[in-house]
């Protein structure tokens, strides 16, 4: 085993130190990274039942590409439990043309006695529908703040792209549930004035 001075060893030291350090800015660059790149996963992939988000220009692609063939669509609402609000679909199955634009609505009512901010949460089943089902618009693109016993009609405007009718695995699918949770909003935080002297 070769000896090495004072000199070699602590030179080497310094060089395992400055991996290490590199090593570590490196774990904790991945960690912060993985939140947005797990969510572009999902948004290109349709993984977990994420839907994809469309422009008016692909929903026109789409519509010349329809085949006049369609698709059952359930919608589906609920609340998390902190959440004062009513919140349903208009209604709760529509028959659509796979590649035409449709529209459905979500009502939700504030029932508390102050203004409430709240996020949707979303995701299709069957999940691996995720990839084909598309929204030009929707109000879970947004946090909505609903005044004390306000009532809104919530659209979203989507489409099922024609593709979904080359996948071998969504031959049997005959319907997509479209789910929505409201979560309450994180409050900003207010920080209190500054007294004056």
């Amino acid at each position: 085993m070769a000896a090495y001075t004072a000199q070699e060893l602590s030179e080497k030291n310094v060089r395992v130190g400055i991996l290490a350090f590199i090593g570590a800015l490196a774990m904790l660059g991945l960690g912060y990274a993985a939140v947005p790149l797990y969510e572009m996963f999902c948004r290109v992939t349709g993984f977990g039942g994420t839907t994809q988000v469309a422009s008016e220009a692909d929903a026109a692609r789409a519509a010349m590409a329809a085949s006049g063939e369609t698709m059952s669509i359930r919608f589906d609402a609920s609340t998390a439990y902190d959440m004062p609000w009513t919140f349903h679909p208009a209604q709760s199955t529509d028959t659509v043309q796979i590649g035409q634009r449709d529209i459905a609505t979500y009502v939700a009512r504030n029932n508390s006695d102050q203004p409430i901010t709240g996020t949707a949460t979303f995701n299709v089943e069957p999940s691996q529908a995720g990839k084909y089902f598309n929204k030009i618009q929707c109000f879970c693109f947004t946090e909505q703040t609903l005044q004390p016993g306000q009532e809104v009609n919530m659209p979203v405007l989507y489409y099922v792209d024609p593709a979904i009718l080359d996948d071998e695995f969504m031959k049997d699918v005959e319907q997509i549930t479209l789910s929505y949770t409201f979560h309450r909003a994180k409050e900003p935080v207010v920080s209190a004035p500054k007294r004056s002297n």
